[in-house]
């Protein structure tokens, strides 16, 4: 035998590892909907006959109209094409339940013209789900993943940095409606070799589902911009972005602070949006800081003012989404005084935790999306 013949113990391995390979590939494909429905397909084509034969058999535990679960199920895991085969194995069934079930006279366990509706029903309803799908091209197993992934990255780039000794920060968001996606936003990053901290918290137009995906782009965004640009080319940047997007409902309010974690002075730049509160530890009196800026997205050119302030130890600074504070039934003034009024509960104890707190005591129940930002030296 010559050096280069593969034996053929060794062919048949290496046949085996291409077919493992092979399965595995098309197993995983298939879960991360790429690859062909045939396994699923199988799968529900059994579970048609046993579900008919158990119809037969115990006609008093499983009834005719079960053979909707197969067919629900295809709805959300075949492709259009298949799914027919599917109905077509159901068709068959309910004729073979109701040949035998007459036959046997098992009174109510027959099928029944209503039965035969609810089926047809069902599965008309699963064609068009299929459709849909097929139209989006996204399959149902991974559509869900898809949000998912969707919606943690929204909190990744939310996620604000650690701070050194002597300060503390942390957000809370609620999207409207009890959704998992929001309109408002934060980006934050440490920038001047960590010594800087700047934060960026935004309000989309709209609120949940409906302002999420513009959302999330431009979140990813301002990210980029981020300690990108100089603190005061940000914002314009960010109005360039905006207005280039051309959007039918294309403006944001956003709040650009750049806070020097050394000494606590900071500047907050402003476009549209809220003021911020700071509580003075010296005075225990909060006090609005507002800059000046216009909506982004509006027009080109836009310049935006800061106003400069100072954190000393104890002080306490609060941004927020007008969601939190201003409704049909409350304006803004008293909005902000029921929050300044339920973060005084939390001067002596600290503000760790508040955040959230304060969103289910001032807004529990508002139909818009919620965010409080704080910042604190310790």
């Amino acid at each position: 035998m010559t050096g280069g013949a593969e034996t053929p113990t060794a062919r048949m391995r290496k046949a085996l590892h291409r077919a493992r390979t092979s399965m595995r590939k098309a197993g995983v494909d298939y879960f991360r909907g790429d690859g062909s429905d045939w396994i699923a397909l199988a799968a529900l084509l059994l579970a048609v006959p046993a579900l008919a034969g158990g119809t037969i058999a115990l006609p008093e535990w499983c009834a005719p109209s079960a053979l909707v679960l197969p067919i629900v199920a295809g709805g959300l895991l075949l492709r259009p094409a298949s799914l027919l085969a599917l109905y077509a194995a159901s068709a068959v069934a309910l004729i073979v339940e109701s040949y035998a079930l007459d036959r046997a006279v098992h009174g109510d366990g027959r099928v029944t013209p209503g039965t035969i509706l609810v089926v047809a029903a069902v599965g008309f309803l699963g064609l068009l789900i299929a459709q849909f799908r097929s139209r989006v091209g996204v399959p149902w197993r991974r559509g869900g993943t898809m949000l998912f992934d969707l919606r943690e990255r929204i909190r990744v780039q939310s996620k604000l940095p650690k701070l050194p000794r002597g300060w503390h920060r942390e957000m809370a968001l609620r999207p409207a409606g009890g959704q998992s996606f929001s309109g408002d936003f934060v980006v934050a990053a440490r920038t001047n070799g960590g010594r800087t901290l700047e934060i960026v918290l935004t309000d989309v137009s709209g609120k949940g589902m409906d302002a999420a995906s513009r959302a999330l782009l431009l979140s990813g965004a301002f990210g980029g911009l981020l300690g990108s640009l100089p603190p005061h080319s940000f914002l314009p940047a960010a109005n360039g972005y905006l207005l280039r997007q051309d959007w039918d409902e294309g403006f944001a309010t956003s709040v650009h602070l750049v806070l020097d974690l050394d000494s606590g002075d900071y500047e907050m730049f402003s476009a549209g949006h809220l003021p911020g509160l700071q509580l003075s530890a010296g005075t225990g009196r909060w006090e609005e800081k507002a800059a000046e800026g216009p909506l982004l997205g509006v027009y080109d050119g836009a310049q935006f003012d800061p106003i400069k302030g100072k954190l000393s130890p104890g002080d306490v600074l609060m941004l927020f989404t007008d969601g939190l504070v201003e409704t049909s039934d409350r304006d803004l003034t008293e909005g902000m005084d029921r929050l300044t009024g339920e973060a005084d509960r939390y001067v002596s104890a600290g503000f760790q935790g508040a955040a959230w707190h304060l969103i289910e005591a001032v807004a529990k129940d508002v139909n818009d999306d919620r965010a409080l930002l704080l910042i604190c030296r310790t």
